[in-house]
């Protein structure tokens, strides 16, 4: 929550030195104190009482780096945390585990233009084809990927790292546009997957994980194929058509346009001039691309509900959030079923 020992000890009536103890776990909060501190720190008792059983890589972050305070940072890797022991906890009580294997293919990068054939070798390991992904968060999550939607921090879009040693976790923010989103889950997705020179500076590593990110949603050979091999302009309807099919802005087409060499730099900057001239350069024109879900987590509780592994109880706990409220975000995210006797 980002509050300070003596802020979080105010709210709960106790002193900062014995918070400081419960920390260093020299002693131990009474059963009313720790009902203070879940609803100081708005989490759940049992959340409190849980054993940590996930230790997290460094984060690798999508954003603005000069904005992001060593304490939000700090706050979102506690969120990414909680989420990830509770989705293992779902995996371990029924068995589910989906294990990552490293891709089999050539990940070193010697140049920027590298990226073009490892996407499409990557899309080729694990049988994706060429083709429009319809949902890229599942696509990775049944590849052994965890990805989460997280409450936003600012300036922060997106961040990758590995938890005990072995599990990749992309985390991305829950309110982007659909198109940015899964922007962003595909340049970490390049932290993941790439093997970048140490040399590199970092601003050389983040233009790679973009160009990777256009790359693997829009191949090569798709870019070619819906825009041909030279062109001296795009149109705006164009570019909005392949936004809504292929799930990327249409900034991002202009950008990759120009990575395979159909279009010259002078285009690009006539583009992008009209972009900023009418105000689109972060907001598109058009109906927004939707944006994506993963319910893994949720079927799996579900289950376990269902076949009496856990409680209703233990499934708010997993879940993070009260059942009803689980049940109705899951329907509205599926159309209605009907039912007959």
């Amino acid at each position: 929550m980002g509050l300070s020992l003596r802020a979080l000890a105010e709210q709960v009536g106790v002193s900062a030195q014995a918070i400081s103890k419960y920390e260093r776990n020299e002693d131990v909060p009474t059963s009313r104190t720790l009902i203070r501190l879940s609803k100081a720190l708005q989490v759940s008792v049992e959340y409190l009482l849980r054993p940590t059983t996930v230790h997290l890589s460094e984060p690798a972050y999508r954003h603005h780096r000069s904005k992001v305070s060593h304490a939000k940072k700090e706050i979102l890797c506690a969120q990414v945390q909680d989420w990830i022991e509770r989705y293992l906890t779902l995996e371990h009580l029924l068995g589910e585990l989906h294990e990552f294997t490293i891709p089999n293919i050539s990940r070193k990068m010697q140049s920027p233009e590298d990226v073009e054939q490892v996407a499409i070798d990557l899309r080729h390991h694990w049988d994706l084809g060429l083709n429009a992904l319809p949902n890229l968060i599942e696509t990775l999550e049944e590849r052994g990927i965890k990805v989460g939607l997280l409450p936003a921090v600012d300036h922060v879009d997106a961040l990758s790292l590995v938890a005990n040693d072995t599990l990749p976790v992309i985390v991305v923010r829950d309110n982007l546009p659909g198109d940015r989103q899964r922007f962003s889950i595909a340049h970490e997705l390049a932290h993941l997957i790439l093997e970048m020179p140490k040399e590199w500076s970092e601003r050389q590593i983040e233009q790679t994980a973009n160009r990777f990110a256009g790359a693997f949603l829009v191949p090569k050979p798709v870019v070619q194929e819906e825009l041909g091999f030279q062109r001296r302009s795009l149109s705006l309807g164009e570019l909005y058509a392949l936004k809504h099919k292929y799930g990327i802005s249409m900034q991002a087409w202009i950008y990759r346009a120009q990575e395979v060499g159909i279009i010259s730099s002078e285009v690009v900057k006539r583009l992008f001039q009209l972009f900023r001239g009418r105000n689109w350069y972060r907001t598109e024109p058009g109906t927004p691309y939707p944006a994506e879900t993963s319910t893994r987590m949720e079927r799996l509780a579900l289950r376990a509900l269902n076949d009496g592994t856990i409680s209703e109880t233990r499934a708010c706990e997993l879940l993070g959030k009260p059942l009803i409220k689980f049940t109705e975000d899951f329907l509205d995210q599926h159309e209605p079923i009907a039912l007959c006797d």
